[in-house]
């Protein structure tokens, strides 16, 4: 690469680093004189890159916003985490960009990392494993995500048409708080405005968001994460369970997160904190029980079953089999030749 071309190279690399540049400052950056320096700016203009002139005592060059997104300098450290979180979101199902896109990114980025970063990159990526598999989730229109973000931003009602589980389809008036991103889909929060009540929607499920006029006042208590997560809990399913366990909140929760189950004190006393081993009783619901017996087991804490009966006889039925499987002895063993 002839070396006039790589410092204006360098040149927007040292501009896309953000601030104003003195032509002193660049010159002195790039080893050439000033004027050479406003020969390099009048090439990245003609390559259309917005590189615009600030005068005055602190003046120079600076980016400004474009028409187009002009040619970006990474060093190796920023194209790998670009290209890890490309990796990641489409993994998730957290990305919003159309397969298509997201895939001619990534190989964009790839072709141009060094050999010694791609390597690296490769042997991170075999490494790595997600609790998701690839695709299970859809992902949100782009379209629609950001209309319902400036409507959070901005306090705006916004229209939105939805299809829930069932596959009813609904227009509804919503009071957007905020878009939660909660185990690989994401999620907005706010007021159903015809029926004055919180609901939490997925975005994939909501096929068009229109800003309507008006505002509405910010809610005061839970932030939109905590209202999701409590959306969740107090869900309907098939059933609704109650337990008392003895233990603390810290505890509990390590088996029972807050998007699972509500937590409140069998016996509340006053001064009691997080790490004081206590009964706590404990709602959640839940479309199957087959899950809950192996969990209660992995918290080794004393716990009464209220209701239902079913995952009574599903625990017991779990103890059984365990006690089973401990009475039997070792197998024989052929001995070694």
């Amino acid at each position: 690469m002839p070396r006039p071309t790589a410092r204006v190279l360098t040149l927007l690399e040292l501009l896309q680093s953000g601030g104003t540049r003195t032509v002193a400052e660049l010159a002195d950056r790039l080893g050439v004189e000033g004027r050479t320096v406003r020969r390099y700016v009048d090439q990245l203009i003609d390559l259309d890159v917005p590189v615009e002139s600030v005068r005055g005592r602190y003046g120079g060059y600076r980016l400004a916003p474009g028409y187009r997104l002009p040619p970006l300098m990474f060093s190796d450290d920023e194209a790998l985490a670009v290209l890890l979180g490309l990796v990641a979101g489409r993994r998730t199902g957290l990305t919003t960009a159309q397969h298509t896109a997201n895939e001619t990114a990534s190989a964009k980025i790839r072709r141009v990392l060094p050999r010694h970063i791609a390597r690296r990159l490769d042997t991170l990526l075999e490494s790595l494993a997600f609790t998701e598999q690839p695709g299970e989730f859809d992902t949100p229109d782009a379209g629609v995500l950001l209309t319902l973000a400036d409507a959070v931003h901005h306090r705006r009602p916004v229209s939105i048409r939805y299809t829930d589980r069932d596959g009813r389809r609904s227009e509804r008036t919503l009071h957007a708080y905020g878009i939660v991103a909660h185990a690989g889909r994401w999620y907005v929060t706010g007021e159903d405005a015809r029926i004055g009540e919180d609901r939490t929607f997925r975005l994939d499920r909501i096929v068009d968001a229109r800003a309507l006029p008006g505002s509405f006042e910010a809610p005061v208590g839970p932030g939109p994460a905590q209202r999701v997560l409590s959306a969740f809990a107090t869900a309907e399913y098939r059933h609704e369970v109650t337990l008392r366990i003895h233990g603390t909140v810290e505890q509990i929760r390590a088996r029972l997160p807050a998007g699972i189950a509500s937590l409140e004190e069998h016996d509340p006393a006053a001064g009691r904190d997080r790490t004081t081993e206590r009964w706590l009783r404990v709602e959640l619901r839940a479309e199957r029980l087959d899950w809950l017996p192996p969990v209660l087991a992995s918290l080794d804490r004393p716990f009464v079953i209220e209701r239902p009966d079913e995952l009574r006889d599903l625990v017991t039925a779990l103890a059984d089999r365990l006690a089973s499987h401990a009475r039997q002895g070792a197998p024989h063993e052929e001995p070694m030749p």
